[in-house]
């Protein structure tokens, strides 16, 4: 077999790939309208985790700590609980919706969450604040499991459980983006569009790149409402982007409001955007317009005249969220590009069962390693002890000091990026993204013949 999976072949992490549940259920609150996390834990784990996502948006935005202790880990927190939610809501008038999260912390302790909730409900929330819309809802997110990428699938699904409600059917679809960026939403948005679909965005944060306006009182927030959650029962179809990021809610919906589901392809690249349009045509009755044919003609145009002449060939490591390793490295094949090794950083044990990996295992005609549960170990020691050549990497910003280390050059890519500026602006799906794509890897392989003062025949520019 030329596609191997494997799993990391040593007990323990060296440098994570990814961080832990909580700071998926966080980055999913941030896409929904007047809500503001409670995570139940360390302060550590608000603390460390908002730094992640402000440094990645250049934003700042509101979440809340339980604040838990040394006596709170002894004698249990959930007063922590109580207090904090009671603190937000005399703090925030316009606060509707706290999502509990859970930790390592409180989950190994055994705070009932989901009993404090109903303890809030029937005393705080009727004898405090009788007349406020408030709703409050568990999610539970512990540490020492799974990885931000599972904690972002568990977290939309709860949302969408509490919220989704059973209606005439509204003629919309859902549209759940999973773990993109604001120029990713925009894109998206634009396609949606241009086809003409009344679509419900999910956990969207195309307003993450906020302006500063003259009052100073502009605070980030996502635009996905109380209202647009409760409509998601009322839907035609729902169309997952990532399989998992999202695709835990989309399977919900079927299961509960037989909503069909539609889960990917992750529209990276040409052939994913495509497919997607194709499902959403085939979905809504919608055609696909003249407009989409001609941006996806000028996405075409710009592979045209770098694939063959500068990318071909060319070996990659990829790593970060899975959806995204995956539709990155079906573009790079489609690219006429070799990824090498992918890197998948967590243990979740179905990887092999996914489709797409079973179609690299069945076409890709050379050595390539799928590594699960790996870490930025298995990046390095493939390249300093195992003879793994490499002319670019692509991943987040974590992954740079391997980079520099072994001169390798890198375009930055998924979550979190912040040392370079801007990349939340730029989509990495849709047509616009593959555009965007190619040529970033284009410029750091030119950049990288100007550094190492390469001939310029070696990329055939001259």
């Amino acid at each position: 077999m030329n596609c191997e999976v494997k799993v990391k072949d040593r007990i323990g992490t060296i440098n994570p790939i990814f961080t832990c549940q909580p700071a998926g259920a966080q980055y999913a609150s941030i896409g929904v309208k007047d809500c503001i996390g409670l995570v139940h834990g360390g302060q550590g784990c608000v603390m460390f985790v908002r730094l992640l996502i402000s440094q990645h948006l250049k934003e700042s935005f509101e979440i809340a700590s339980s604040s838990l202790h040394e006596d709170g880990a002894v004698f249990g927190a959930c007063g922590r609980v109580e207090e904090g939610v009671d603190v937000l809501l005399a703090r925030y008038p316009h606060l509707k919706v706290i999502p509990i999260i859970t930790t390592c912390s409180t989950e190994v302790i055994g705070d009932d969450v989901d009993g404090v909730i109903t303890k809030l409900e029937e005393g705080l929330l009727a004898e405090k604040y009788p007349d406020r819309e408030v709703h409050l809802l568990p999610i539970h997110t512990p540490s020492f499991v799974g990885s931000m990428v599972s904690g972002y699938d568990v977290a939309v699904r709860d949302f969408v459980k509490k919220f989704a409600r059973k209606g005439p059917s509204n003629g919309k679809i859902n549209f759940i983006t999973g773990w993109v960026n604001p120029g990713d939403v925009t894109e998206l948005k634009s396609l949606l569009k241009e086809m003409d679909i009344d679509a419900t965005v999910l956990f969207e944060i195309e307003s993450f790149d906020s302006p500063i306006m003259p009052d100073g009182g502009e605070v980030s927030h996502g635009n996905t409402t109380i209202e647009d959650l409760v409509s998601t029962g009322s839907a035609t179809h729902t169309f997952a982007l990532n399989r998992y990021e999202g695709g835990k809610a989309a399977q919900f919906l079927e299961k509960k409001f037989k909503i069909p589901s539609v889960i990917g392809p992750t529209p990276i690249g040409i052939r994913n955007t495509d497919a997607m349009l194709k499902k959403l045509s085939e979905a809504t009755g919608k055609p696909i317009p003249e407009s989409l044919v001609r941006k996806r003609g000028v996405a075409l145009d710009a592979i045209t005249d770098l694939a063959h002449m500068f990318l071909a060939d060319k070996k990659v490591a990829i790593y970060g969220n899975p959806d995204l390793v995956i539709g990155l490295a079906e573009f790079c094949l489609d690219l006429e590009m070799k990824p090498q090794l992918l890197l998948l950083g967590d243990d979740n044990s179905s990887y092999a069962d996914d489709p797409r990996i079973k179609a690299l295992q069945e076409h890709v005609d050379y050595p390539m390693e799928i590594v699960t549960n790996a870490d930025f170990w298995d990046l390095e020691d493939r390249i300093k002890n195992k003879g793994l050549e490499l002319d670019l990497i692509l991943g987040h910003s974590k992954g740079r000091f391997i980079s520099i280390d072994y001169d390798i050059p890198m375009v930055r890519v998924g979550f979190p990026t912040y040392d370079r500026a801007g990349l939340y602006r730029y989509p990495v799906v849709g047509y616009g993204g593959a555009t965007w794509l190619v040529e970033q890897m284009a410029n750091a392989l030119f950049t990288d013949m100007e550094h190492k003062k390469h001939k310029e025949w070696l990329l055939n520019v001259w």
